[in-house]
């Protein structure tokens, strides 16, 4: 397969995905497939010569889509949304065809210098102060690792790095029990240790506790340990918790600790003025995280992660070895070296062509009806026999359960292979609930309501 080939095949490839995109509402939501069958289908050894495109692209239409959940079927109501807009897709088909790797800015100047101008409307579109600056990562779960080690680095004088962290004393770090398991993944990867993430006492509301927090950090220094920052969420995942923003970073300013943020999904939503009270106190913290890939509409991945002042971290990730310089260009910005990884891809740009393809109003738009018909649907499930509504909307997420748990097992499993609609679970207060998180590009109010209508249907 040459460039020539290429030409024919993306339009082939063009004029498939627009067939697929078009049918999805006519398949189930999530695969219908046993595990091992795909791999089951495919030779066990690679082939000694080329194959003919046709039978690859076959082979392709023949054994993976009925063999995927369709991430972007406008009845996917599970986890987040990982939303791919038209004008991401073809970003994407853009930046794949450039394969640039744009780890500094001399091997991708237009790729940097377009991320840093998306970083700046972004923070003028969910309505940041200009003290934040940014980047984008692959997901959220990179960005709070670069946070986690920022605090690391910062809370033992830079030392960890150079030194190692034997013989170094015991770092803590504090969250609520309704944080993400990357912030788990974070200390472990840094090294301070699952042992030494601080689950905070949270209140009625399931918020992180101002007082708890405080009593914690103080416990801590007394035992001799040394506290090193604290990670707030806004619009958690399993029921959408957040964290009273402003009250925790002013305990957390009060022990000099740095503050991180995750919004990866409720943060798109702060481009609407009326939810920005959520995170009210949000120009205090030190780095916030959202993701663009999952209500905004940017493929993924695409997280952006704003840092106050991003000195630290590249001062904790940062290298920069003869091989890397760029010569004659001292001022310019490398991103490599506020990110975890050296490689880095154009992301930049499904942004750029996203925003401006729909608009910040169009994008806002579709997050109040997603937020409006979300409530909806949250009042006729409630009226069905037998069903409770176990939390409230925040935002588009709320949960609802059975009375028995093994009934509400039964439920979901039936849901999901129904087909008409995906749902997943969580555990709240040790009760499994099932989860609807409204939120796919391309929904509409119908299709929301498809919810209680197969709920209707399964619980007769």
């Amino acid at each position: 397969m040459n460039h020539d080939d290429l030409a024919y095949w993306s339009k082939r490839a063009a004029d498939w995905a627009q067939a697929y995109h078009s049918g999805l509402r006519d398949r189930p939501v999530r695969g219908q497939t046993a595990p091992g069958e795909t791999a089951a289908n495919l030779p066990a050894a690679p082939p000694e010569a080329p194959e003919p495109v046709e039978t690859i692209f076959a082979d392709f239409e023949a054994l993976v889509p009925d063999a995927m959940t369709h991430w972007q079927h406008p009845r996917f109501f599970a986890y987040f949304p990982s939303n791919a807009s038209p004008a991401s897709m073809l970003a994407e088909q853009l930046a794949s065809a450039m394969a640039a790797q744009c780890m500094l800015w001399q091997t991708s100047p237009a790729a940097t210098e377009i991320e840093q101008v998306m970083v700046g409307w972004l923070r003028q579109a969910l309505g940041l102060s200009d003290r934040f600056t940014g980047t984008i990562h692959d997901s959220a779960t990179t960005a709070t690792l670069s946070a986690v080690l920022t605090m690391r680095e910062r809370a033992l004088g830079w030392a960890g790095n150079t030194g190692g962290l034997a013989g170094q004393p015991r770092l803590r770090i504090y969250a609520s029990a309704q944080t993400h398991s990357s912030v788990d993944k974070a200390v472990r990867i840094a090294g301070i240790g699952q042992e030494n993430l601080v689950k905070v006492a949270t209140d009625a509301d399931f918020a992180m506790d101002p007082t708890a927090l405080d009593a914690a950090i103080r416990a801590d220094l007394m035992a001799g340990r040394v506290p090193a920052g604290v990670v707030l969420c806004v619009g958690a995942t399993g029921i959408g918790a957040t964290d009273p923003i402003a009250a925790c970073a002013a305990v957390a300013r009060t022990h000099g600790l740095y503050i991180h943020v995750d919004a990866a999904w409720a943060g798109s939503a702060m481009i609407c003025p009326e939810f920005r009270d959520l995170w009210d106190g949000i120009e205090t913290v030190d780095s916030l995280v959202f993701n663009p890939h999952k209500w905004l509409g940017v493929q993924f991945d695409c997280s952006v992660q704003f840092l106050a002042d991003p000195a630290p971290q590249v001062r904790t990730l940062g290298l920069r070895p003869d091989y890397l310089q760029t010569p004659g260009q001292a001022e310019v910005t490398d991103f490599n070296e506020w990110t975890v990884p050296l490689g880095r891809r154009f992301r930049a740009l499904k942004l750029w062509f996203t925003l401006r393809a729909y608009g910040l109003e169009g994008l806002r738009t579709r997050i109040r009806n997603h937020v409006s018909w979300a409530a909806e649907a949250r009042d006729t499930i409630a009226a069905l026999p037998g069903v409770e509504i176990v939390t409230e909307p925040r935002l588009s997420l709320f949960t609802f359960a059975l009375n028995d748990e093994a009934a509400t097992a039964d439920l979901l499993r039936r849901v999901n292979d129904d087909g008409r609609i995906y749902l997943t679970q969580t555990r709240h207060e040790g009760r499994l609930v099932i989860r609807v998180q409204v939120g796919p590009f391309d929904c509409t109010r119908e299709d929301v309501l498809t919810i209680p209508r197969v709920l209707a249907d399964l619980t007769r």
